[in-house]
């Protein structure tokens, strides 16, 4: 695409969104963005130097050109866009411009981001909170996330607005593995929330960290008319025997359902725990030489199973979907997976 084809494209979603802002409308031009950005390195010079522009608007619509291009370009620009962003942040005053800055932000998946999301947490306008609280987990990616971002979320999970909360509670409990005393208080006391999807979200997220306290409140929701896939997982996570009567009332084949049962039997665990210990043996008396381990990751479900040769060779399996390939014959899998690693 052509420069002065992205302007154009360009220039029609800012007269969109001017005419958004202020309005009950949906219409943002996102979709003529989204056609500019797939012209990469071209959108993103574009963007760039409209972030200077004194029109609000103009600066607004080039933060959310400069996100549509992260999401679509990932790690080609995503390091200049971050830049760009953090810079601008830090004379930038407008709300609405700061919402816009919040989501470009996060389709950075870049850590230098945090402190400019750290600074809006704190902002009076609502639509800049909202932005923060489902952007914060992009940024807060490593497995120990840091403790000023996991603070943040955990202060908005206490916002006076009902959807920041929700929110907030989502991406705390669900988007991020973050833990703790603290963490899991926050959690606890959103189950209290005079919110029903607030209480939801802290449930699941009590349940996400195998917490006791999670059971009776994942177990309410499962006797409820509609059951979100998300309170299937909870159960997974729990994995506790008393579910299984309310369990075995759906439908097998739903999202999440069969996950549910399986984690809940302590037969059907036992057995897949069965399956990984003969894979595992019949990896090391085929291949010796191979490093093998099965582990489970915090805050996940299943199991997994990695293969090296100690130098650059190695292969990462998901230990159910290694099991199904081979039929559930254990053996099988394990010669599965070392053909796996020759290939």
């Amino acid at each position: 695409m052509e420069s002065h084809e992205v302007a154009e494209l360009f220039d029609q979603a800012v007269e969109r969104l001017r005419l958004l802002i202020g309005s009950d409308g949906t219409d943002d031009g996102s979709d003529l963005l989204g056609h500019a950005a797939s012209s990469g390195e071209v959108a993103v010079e574009l963007a760039v130097g409209k972030l200077a522009d004194p029109d609000r608007v103009v600066r607004a619509a080039a933060c959310d050109l400069l996100g549509m291009v992260s999401d679509v370009h990932e790690g080609d620009v995503r390091e200049e866009v971050a830049t760009a962003l953090v810079a601008l942040a830090a004379q930038e005053s407008d709300p609405a411009v700061h919402r816009s800055i919040a989501r470009a932000g996060a389709a950075t998946c870049d850590p230098r981001v945090l402190p400019v999301l750290l600074t809006l947490a704190g902002s009076p306008d609502t639509g800049v909170r909202l932005q923060v609280a489902v952007a914060l987990p992009m940024v807060l990616i490593d497995d120990h996330p840091p403790e000023d971002g996991v603070a943040a979320l955990i202060a908005l999970c206490t916002d006076s607005d009902p959807e920041v909360r929700e929110w907030a509670t989502f991406s705390l409990g669900w988007s991020t593995t973050a833990d703790g005393d603290d963490v899991r208080r926050a959690l606890w006391d959103r189950t209290r929330d005079v919110e029903p999807g607030v209480r939801e979200e802290g449930a699941w997220g009590l349940a996400r960290r195998r917490d006791a306290r999670a059971l009776p409140l994942v177990r309410e929701l499962l006797a409820q008319d509609a059951v979100h896939r998300h309170t299937f997982q909870a159960a997974a996570y729990l994995a506790d025997p008393s579910l299984l009567p309310l369990l075995n009332g759906f439908d097998p084949t739903a999202e999440g359902v069969a996950e549910a049962l399986r984690e809940c039997d302590p037969v059907r665990r036992a057995q897949r725990d069965e399956s990984a210990w003969r894979l595992l043996t019949v990896v090391h008396q085929c291949r010796p030489d191979l490093r093998v381990a099965i582990f489970g990751e915090r805050c996940d479900l299943g199991l997994y199973l990695d293969i090296s040769d100690g130098s650059n060779i190695s292969g990462h399996w998901f230990l159910d979907g290694l099991l199904t390939r081979a039929g559930n014959d254990a053996d099988r899998a394990a010669e599965l997976a070392i053909e796996d690693l020759r290939r």
